[in-house]
């Protein structure tokens, strides 16, 4: 019994006292009440110590609850990692291996990106690079890939459908692509922006100097709606041409039906260095109308190939930081480095849970290259395009390239 408790009934004590110093009969009523209070009071006590005894035992309980909880993260933490199987994953990693093929959705008509060659009919560019480096990694052979030339409008049915396994075709990451339209983007690849090509001659300096004029615009593309909402924004009045495909749109600027030609920047370089009848007659403005990040695509539903199309774009990237080369791959299977060497799959099993042989990325830069090589192999300064790195500089240069790290 607590001190209050105790002092009560003294109290109570003392006046049963007085009570019965004044009469007997009032004094013996007292007491009664007084000791059932003394009951009901022991009664309290007795439940307060029975919760403070469950409450000490709900904290040992939920103590031994989190030891447990840590055991098991350390022990997940030391374990091996395990392929993975995803609940409603696809199996397009098995469908691929089984067939011996990459099935890749590509560009037969931007040189530099992706392009098909009439007299030798075959597919080049940055883009079928990336193609290839998917095929080096899950097959063991850059070369194992099939190209079906897409266009902005088929490229995301041919998608959607199965017919192709990835979409590696100049596409731009918007919010309703990866949500509405149920794909997944891997890292961006090309930074890009939308630009605008006009006559050297015309007079035209500024988006503002093509006032009443017309533009000729490829459909299903981010371009078309970009150019409708930097127009509109800037209040220039202009009438758009718009046509199916880059051949068909390219053509009908060069003969001279628009004013101005709008594509990604990258696209622009490739037109006029390649299929203007006199690229030297034309420019480039200097404005850039939007934001236009380029990379593959796989739909939603395969996380597991999702992954690894991702983890390929990473190799790249992170080969290129580290210097490792088709050229020089081979002296880094030695090195101290233990990046360097998780990255190669000489130690760890980091690509057991994509379901890839542990050398996946060393068969990538071994057969196609880092970032570095692909892009200036297709875009660089020795090409016809002639493209600087720009945005697609490693981080460390003041660009955007950047890969997570290998572990």
């Amino acid at each position: 019994m607590n001190r209050k408790s105790i002092l009560f009934v003294m109290v109570a004590a003392a006046f049963a006292v007085v009570l019965t110093a004044c009469g007997g009969g009032a004094a013996a009523e007292l007491q009664a009440q007084v000791a059932d209070l003394q009951g009901q009071l022991e009664a309290a006590q007795a439940q307060v110590e029975e919760a403070n005894g469950m409450i000490e035992a709900a904290k040992a309980e939920a103590a031994d609850a989190v030891a447990a909880a840590a055991d098991a993260a350390t022990a997940a933490a030391d374990a091996d990692p395990v392929a993975v199987t995803f609940e409603g994953g696809g199996d397009t990693l098995a469908a691929v291996q089984a067939r011996g093929t990459l099935k890749c959705g590509g560009n037969a008509n931007l040189p530099g990106f992706g392009f098909l060659d009439p007299d030798t009919n075959e597919f080049s560019g940055f883009d079928v690079d990336y193609c290839g480096a998917v095929a080096a990694a899950v097959l063991g052979d850059a070369s194992a890939i099939e190209i079906t030339p897409t266009t902005g409008t088929t490229r995301f049915p041919t998608l959607q459908s199965g017919e192709v396994d990835v979409l590696i075709r100049n596409t731009t990451w918007t919010i309703s692509r990866d949500t509405s339209l149920g794909f997944d983007f891997a890292p961006t690849t090309f930074f890009d922006g939308q630009g605008m090509m006009v006559r050297a001659d015309s007079g035209i300096a500024s988006l503002e100097d093509m006032e009443g004029g017309t533009v000729c615009v490829q459909a299903g593309t981010t371009t078309e709606k970009n150019l409708a909402d930097v127009f509109r924004a800037k209040g220039i009045t202009y009438e758009a041409k718009v046509f199916p495909d880059n051949p068909s749109t390219t053509a009908a600027y060069d003969e001279g039906s628009c004013d101005g030609l709008t594509t990604d920047k990258s696209g622009l370089a490739s037109i006029k260095a390649t299929s203007l009848s006199d690229g030297d007659a034309h420019m480039i403005l200097d404005e850039t109308m939007s934001k236009e990040p380029l990379g593959p695509v796989t739909r939603h539903g395969d996380n597991n190939w999702g992954d690894i199309v991702m983890w390929v774009v990473n190799c790249t990237i992170q080969a290129e930081e580290f210097g490792i080369t088709s050229a020089n791959v081979d002296d880094f299977l030695t090195s101290d480095n233990p990046g360097h060497l998780n990255l190669l799959g000489v130690e760890g099993e980091l690509a057991q849970a994509l379901g890839l042989a542990n050398d996946f990325c060393y068969q990538v830069i071994t057969q196609v290259g880092n970032y570095g090589e692909i892009y200036d192999r297709n875009l660089g300064p020795d090409t016809p395009l002639g493209l600087g790195r720009g945005p697609n500089a490693q981080y460390y240069d003041g660009g955007l390239i950047y890969a997570p790290p290998f572990r």
